[in-house]
């Protein structure tokens, strides 16, 4: 088993060196979702086109450029895409967010704050008509690298 990649050897915190590694180009695509009522989902789903959707959407996307101010241990990266897709189903939120970078790490941890970040702005909106809401499922479901 691998030993934690953000302790060194005897246990402390500790930022991944990663000045050797080769710069490529990195993407990463996460998933969530934000489960709800049905007539919480009809609400948001009969919204004016873009209107309560797209500021969960930019807050996803803000949230991505601003990783690292959020997680200690992350590298600011120089991202060229962050994509975030929110699609309102029957009784739920699915949030899928795509990020990439020419880098020398990875931007799962991007890809991750995207959709929680959308997911807790949709919440926020939502709270007032629905207090059984829950953000779940946040997960990295694509990592890839290629050479430059």
């Amino acid at each position: 088993m691998s030993s934690f990649s953000h302790l060194d050897e005897s246990g402390a915190v500790r930022m991944v060196d990663v000045g050797a590694k080769p710069v490529s180009r990195r993407k990463a695509v996460a998933a969530g979702e934000v489960r709800m009522a049905v007539e919480t989902a009809r609400r948001l789903r009969d919204l004016p086109k873009g209107d309560g959707l797209a500021a969960a959407q930019l807050a996803g996307i803000m949230a991505a450029k601003r990783t690292s101010d959020l997680i200690p241990l992350c590298h600011p990266l120089p991202l060229s895409v962050v994509d975030v897709q929110i699609e309102v189903g029957d009784d739920r939120v699915d949030i899928v967010a795509r990020v990439e970078t020419t880098a020398q790490t990875g931007v799962e941890m991007e890809a991750l704050v995207a959709v929680a970040v959308a997911g807790l702005t949709l919440y926020d909106m939502a709270k007032a008509v629905d207090k059984e809401m829950v953000l779940g499922d946040v997960r990295l479901i694509e990592k890839t690298k290629a050479d430059t």
